[in-house]
């Protein structure tokens, strides 16, 4: 089985420095960002679909830019790239996310891939006008998602639940394909609806033995429920020529990042009821120091972003030898990002990606690339051709 790799779209602005915000804590950049806009998010979009990304994830909340619509006007300047949009349940009904998904999948031709984001800041979700706690906001995503499922098997679906309910509720026209569902989530609460309704289940960057266990935890919750769920990985990446040149990059993207940015974002991850961000807390506790977590995996990101806080960083072959034990475990897709999203999709793309394919762990989604013919140069001493006769 081919591994997937999705890319990221910064639909809050892009910047050669890590750009903070995001998960409750207000939106700021380390540098001069880069406007989210069509032109640019559409530069990424199509460079990621060169390289043999699949699909793209594209975040939500009050400091982006809103998932569906930038989207599908990205749909437009793409032909085969698949978008991963992220949505909180409870913030619309059911029945029209449902309806939603299908004219997205209608008009993309089949491009679009649903994240499931319960949310997990109470204030984030007080500005949306949702005022149930975190274990009441898991129950409502399991009846969000068992009336979609429902109305997407065609059923006409009356629900009265503690959260939700609907009469008569149904489509006229069916999503074809059915979008795949991915959904994260460590804490106790969230194991049970990942695996009553997820296709992928996703986990943030942390340590394999880490990982390992969680994917235990929700094989085994998996297997009670009489279901088998894909896993997914979330990282940013930086990989160079040499070890060197990476961990040089991750050091400039380090310095560049002042101490009062990162007291200021750390104290506001302080307050988050998420427990995959308190893991990703606990691997940096707010220093500088000892940010190499663990071989390759870099803690960095996180001082100043909420959610993924961890990238790959290491030479072209140290990335791939990263995925190839991460696979090893049980892990089929990647999400990755990297600062800016534009040049890292490149380092990726033409440096890690061809030594997956050597090892027969990934090909690309549009089959073998056409191997580029040499051009010869004018006014440059070149080889005259070899006669056919002479080469018989």
């Amino acid at each position: 089985m081919s591994l997937t790799f999705h890319w990221f779209l910064p639909t809050y602005g892009d910047s050669r420095d890590i750009v903070g915000g995001g998960h409750g804590v207000p939106v700021g950049t380390a540098g001069g960002a880069r406007p989210a806009t069509v032109a640019y998010l559409g530069q990424i979009a199509r460079t990621a679909e060169q390289l043999g990304f699949v699909g793209a994830l594209t975040p939500t909340g009050a400091w982006c830019e809103d998932a569906w619509l930038s989207t599908a006007m990205l749909a437009e300047v793409t032909e085969r790239l698949k978008f991963l949009v992220a949505f909180r349940p409870g913030l619309l009904s059911p029945t029209l996310a449902a309806q939603m998904a299908s004219t997205f999948q209608r008009l993309s031709h089949g491009r679009l891939l649903l994240n499931v984001v319960t949310g997990g800041e109470s204030a984030e979700q007080r500005a949306y006008g949702d005022f149930l706690d975190k274990d009441a906001r898991y129950a409502r995503t399991d009846e969000f998602l068992h009336v979609v499922r429902s109305l997407w098997r065609g059923d006409t679906v009356d629900h009265a639940g503690a959260h939700l309910r609907v009469e008569g509720a149904r489509l006229s026209r069916l999503p074809d394909p059915v979008p795949p569902v991915y959904f994260g989530g460590s804490s106790a609460a969230a194991g049970p609806v990942a695996v009553r309704h997820s296709d992928v289940y996703l986990t943030w960057g942390e340590p394999p033995a880490q990982v390992a266990d969680k994917l235990d935890w929700i094989r085994g919750l998996a297997a009670e429920a009489g279901r088998q769920l894909r896993f997914g990985i979330r990282l940013h990446v930086i990989a160079r020529d040499t070890a060197e040149q990476a961990w040089a990059q991750a050091a400039h993207l380090l310095d560049a990042i002042p101490e009062a940015d990162v007291r200021a974002v750390q104290e506001g991850l302080r307050r988050s009821e998420s427990e995959g961000q308190r893991r990703m807390r606990e691997l940096h506790g707010g220093s500088r120091d000892g940010l190499e977590v663990s071989p390759n995996l870099w803690a960095g990101v996180g001082l100043v972003r909420g959610g993924a806080g961890t990238a790959l960083v290491g030479s072209h072959t140290e990335v791939a030898d990263r995925i190839a034990e991460y696979h090893a475990l049980g892990i089929d897709e990647f999400i990755l990002s990297g600062h800016p999203h534009l040049e890292e999709a490149y380092w990726f793309g033409e440096g890690v990606l061809p030594i997956l394919r050597r090892r027969g762990l990934w090909r690309h989604p549009a089959g073998e690339p056409a191997q580029a013919q040499p051009a010869g140069i004018p006014f440059t001493p070149q080889s005259a051709p070899v006669p056919a006769a002479a080469r018989g």
